[in-house]
């Protein structure tokens, strides 16, 4: 009996530990489940929480302004503009309140100059809508067509009295936008240069683990080359992807008072971004050398030759490229570079070889160019 209990009571020890062991993957998996949502919450709040802010703190200044103006009505119209106006890029506050405005005095006059000719009518509005849009792809400001022209008509047709409703509304828009213009930049402006940096950063990684992978597969299996050109090519366009980007981070700055003495350290940022956008050729040419030569059998020497020699220096140019866009002096590892380039060429002439290492000096000659003044 004592030893079936002393089974019993191990075998139910053993059975609760594993329960206890269920239980406790189950609350971990929960807990996994509910930080997915919660960190994609957080992330959002934090991109674009500041311009929800910005947007919320200049909907109710342009009111409150217009109200203390004299608007007898509720200044809907001065509003209207921080909700289509405001975003993350600073720049497009001014041009999209200038085309705001733009787009209710058009509005307005045309509204008025067809109720001169008929009475308010399933005609008129027609005339008008067909007019405003005509009128919109012209007044925009490279966004697409300016809708505003026909909104803004509709609502003087819509109106009892449209002479004074349409003096009105051009001079609360005219509040809104002013009032748009000068607040939004100053509220929680967005920072490039944090933005350009972690983007410089990003970029370094990626064109790294670009040469480096394409060096490591050479000679392996041509299935793997073609993998890792299919990955070289999605690293290569994500760096490109923010150095197309970067001059908007000027363009902020000139509409930011708070962050202009950061211009110098941003275009320094900005040139970096478009070094790693050049040397993304270079990379892409090694990995496209590598997916065709590697399987050769009729070459595999050549390449197993090329595998060891072109270590060091890949090894090399990776320095000289991290350094460069580190804001560092590339000028040692280039020429370290340079000369593992000159010690293989003066050793090895196959064409093998000189293709393979014919990015390299496209690489290094992109990094020498951006050092280069001028």
């Amino acid at each position: 009996m004592g030893t079936y209990v002393g089974e019993s009571g191990s075998e139910g020890r053993s059975g609760g530990g594993e329960e206890d062991g269920g239980a406790g993957v189950r609350l971990r998996d929960r807990a996994r489940a509910w930080a997915r949502p919660r960190a994609r919450v957080r992330r959002v709040l934090v991109a674009e929480g500041p311009v929800a802010a910005r947007i919320a703190v200049t909907v109710v200044a342009a009111w409150q302004t217009a109200l203390w103006l004299g608007a007898d009505q509720p200044p809907v119209f001065a509003a209207i503009v921080p909700l289509v106006a405001v975003r993350s890029d600073a720049s497009a506050v001014f041009t999209t309140s200038l085309e705001r405005v733009a787009g209710v005095v058009a509005g307005v006059l045309l509204a008025i100059g067809v109720l001169q000719v008929l009475r308010p009518s399933t005609v008129a509005l027609a005339l008008v809508v067909v007019l405003g849009l005509v009128l919109g792809m012209f007044l925009n400001s490279g966004s697409g067509i300016n809708v505003q022209i026909a909104v803004s008509s509709l609502l003087v047709l819509a109106n009892p009295s449209p002479d004074s409703y349409a003096l009105d509304r051009v001079w609360e828009t005219i509040a809104g936008a002013v009032v748009t213009v000068l607040l939004a930049p100053l509220l929680w402006p967005p920072d490039p240069r944090r933005a350009l940096a972690g983007a410089v950063e990003e970029c370094r990684s990626r064109l790294a683990r670009a040469l480096a992978g394409s060096v490591r597969v050479l000679g392996t299996d041509p299935a793997a080359a073609r993998d890792n050109l299919g990955l070289v090519r999605r690293e290569t366009e994500a760096v490109r992807r923010p150095a197309n980007e970067a001059r908007n981070a000027r363009r902020v700055l000139r509409f930011d008072p708070l962050r202009r003495h950061q211009r110098a350290e941003v275009s320094g940022l900005v040139g970096r971004l478009f070094l790693a956008r050049d040397l993304c050729a270079g990379v892409e040419t090694l990995a496209e050398e590598v997916a065709v030569f590697t399987g050769r059998a009729d070459l595999a020497a050549d390449v197993e030759r090329a595998r060891r020699d072109l270590a060091a220096l890949a090894s090399a140019t990776v320095r000289a490229m991290d350094d460069a866009l580190a804001g560092r002096d590339p000028g040692p590892a280039v020429a370290e570079a340079r000369g593992c380039f000159a010690a293989y060429s003066a050793a090895v002439s196959r064409p093998v070889a000189v293709a393979l290492r014919r990015p390299f000096l496209r690489l290094l000659d992109t990094v020498d160019a951006a050092g280069r003044p001028g």
